[in-house]
């Protein structure tokens, strides 16, 4: 157990170093004002960022994802692995059941990281050299956002991401597991690691479409009030002004990023724990793609 979890920390740092662009990119998107927009679309504000910020914006707020990393990483493999035997029984219902789970319980971290994350994306938003740094890293940030709004600030968005989430991270599962059983992936079989990253990027993909909506909304309240207004009294009241102002197209910003970047986060990921394990026995078989190996994106980890 030790040794999986360690290869899942090595693999999700993979995945947020390869991710994190398209993440600050998709951010971007989400909360800009349509009224007088900054990008035109996915590519455009890649180039834009690069232009305008270096290359080192598309990595601002990292340092987030990466704090947070361990400890998600932590309750997705206890958790899943607890309850899905607790439930006795290794089928695709189980696995999204404990998928869910865990990514219920994971939200106590997910939250805020993403809040410090989100706000460190936005920062300093079209300028090559930033003028002014409200915050230094992603931990100043969450130390500012403390003082000024309490616990209640720390955890803004905790609801949507808690929606978000739990059936994601179930559909990550269930999505993983009925992949390697349709693939046939054994220990024995040659081709086991492409069959890996390939179960691993599809489902990435299959949970990001499952909730996505939900992951526009989050964004925009933890983006809230960072200009000193804010717009949104809760979830519903964000749902009804976005749509309203924009349409029901407001809920795919970002959404091509977001795919873009959720395949080759996964594929990273596997590869890195594929290769780790192999490492580390090296004297043993590469391992059955059993569930418990899988590594999840960022969110988001999401994968």
């Amino acid at each position: 157990m030790a040794l999986d979890f360690l290869a899942g920390c090595v693999g999700g740092a993979a995945g947020v170093l390869v991710g994190h662009p398209f993440d600050t990119v998709k951010v971007r998107l989400q909360v800009q004002n349509v009224e007088k927009p900054l990008y035109r679309g996915t590519f455009h504000c890649f180039q834009s960022i690069i232009k305008q910020e270096s290359a080192f914006g598309l990595y601002k707020g990292i340092g987030s994802p990466m704090m947070g990393l361990t400890f998600i990483n932590a309750l997705v493999f206890g958790v899943q692995g607890n309850t899905l035997r607790a439930l006795g029984k290794d089928t695709p219902l189980n696995q999204f059941l404990a998928g869910s789970a865990a990514g219920a319980i994971q939200c106590i971290i997910c939250c805020p990281m993403e809040l410090a994350k989100t706000r460190m994306q936005l920062q300093g938003t079209g300028e090559y050299k930033q003028k002014t740094k409200n915050y230094k890293n992603s931990l100043d940030c969450l130390i500012k956002i403390y003082q000024k709004e309490g616990l209640r600030g720390i955890n803004r968005g905790m609801v949507s991401t808690f929606i978000r989430e739990t059936p994601s991270f179930g559909f990550y599962f269930l999505t993983y597991d009925c992949m390697t059983r349709y693939l046939g992936c054994e220990a024995e079989d040659s081709y086991v690691i492409p069959k890996l990253l390939f179960s691993g990027g599809m489902s990435g993909i299959v949970s990001w479409l499952s909730t996505y909506p939900m992951d526009v909304i989050k964004s925009r309240l933890q983006a809230d009030g960072v200009g000193g207004v804010t717009q949104y009294k809760g979830i519903m009241d964000c749902v009804r002004k976005s749509y309203h102002e924009e349409g029901w197209r407001v809920f795919t910003r970002g959404l091509t990023s977001t795919l873009l970047r959720a395949f080759p986060v996964n594929a990273a990921t596997f590869a890195t724990v594929t290769v780790f394990l192999m490492y580390m026995r090296s004297d043993d078989n590469i391992p059955e793609c059993e569930p418990d190996l899988v590594i999840h994106q960022p969110s988001n980890l999401q994968t």
